[in-house]
């Protein structure tokens, strides 16, 4: 299909209004960071004149990150991993139609996206998880790890739509050849799955990586905060110290950028995987 001169011009002012909506932002804030606390009062939003890297080691330290930041690692990485495998594990029965009612149950996770959050019923399964199982329930890491694998809703539905553009021909070679059902989904089909497996961690990732809300009500303690809490430490009674509040912003975006760098091919055919059947 030929394109029309205006059609271009028209959708590269939209790729550039994109770019300077995501992009300028993000200089802005790099652009806080290296400034001195006195400078930014003087000037917020004009270019830094005296690069202060030593914001970084200042925000790090008094943002207590260094802990922060394992609890954060742990928190992600555990929930991320188990979402992965809880999701494939229910999406690949779902897709090939191996259990009774899968068409329901496909449409009782799409359904699940529209309802509100159950904020309230999690705050409360997790208190009586605490009365009866103490290390699963409320303000403790592996409770919460537990809380976060719970949502599962979009993974699953990405992985059916991926499941289903895979042969079927495969699972009966597999059958044919011997191996066990647990074997066949790991070793065979999650490395076709790698696509849309990318695209699962990245979204989970994101998720819990800057969740602030869900710390808040579910781990009261200070040992057990994530990353994000450390934000909360640049917030003073009278005013708030940007330029390390921009340190600290751009130290907790940092390890999502560096993922997304590594995955980042995989995820345009992760998001389209399934759409169209093979």
């Amino acid at each position: 299909m030929k394109k029309s001169k205006s059609f271009t011009i028209l959708s590269y002012s939209v790729i550039f209004v994109l770019l300077i909506l995501y992009i300028a932002p993000l200089i802005l804030v790099l652009n806080v960071s290296l400034k001195s606390y006195p400078e930014y009062l003087m000037n917020p939003i004009g270019l830094v004149k005296e690069v202060q890297w030593s914001n970084y080691v200042d925000a790090w330290t008094e943002g207590n990150f260094a802990n922060y930041f394992i609890n954060s690692i742990i928190y992600t990485v555990a929930a991320t991993v188990l979402t992965i495998i809880v999701s494939v594990m229910g999406a690949f029965p779902v897709a090939r139609g191996y259990v009774k009612w899968s068409g329901f149950i496909y449409l009782f996770f799409l359904l699940s996206q529209f309802l509100p959050n159950p904020m309230v019923s999690q705050y409360k399964l997790m208190l009586s998880l605490r009365e009866s199982l103490d290390i699963f329930g409320y303000d403790t890491k592996l409770g919460y790890i537990i809380l976060k694998t719970s949502g599962t809703g979009v993974v699953f539905m990405l992985f059916v739509g991926y499941i289903k553009s895979i042969s079927r021909d495969l699972d009966e070679a597999a059958g044919m050849d011997g191996s066990g059902y647990v074997r066949y989904l790991f070793q065979m089909i999650m490395p076709l799955m790698k696509p849309v497996i990318a695209t699962g961690v990245i979204l989970t990732a994101i998720g819990i990586w800057n969740d602030f809300v869900g710390p808040i009500m579910y781990l009261p303690s200070k040992v057990n905060y994530p990353i994000t809490f450390g934000l909360k430490e640049f917030k003073g009674q009278y005013g708030n110290n940007w330029p390390l509040l921009a340190c600290g912003i751009t130290l907790v975006a940092a390890p999502l950028m560096v993922l997304y760098s590594f995955i980042q091919k995989y995820l345009v055919d992760g998001a389209l995987a399934g759409a169209v059947k093979s």
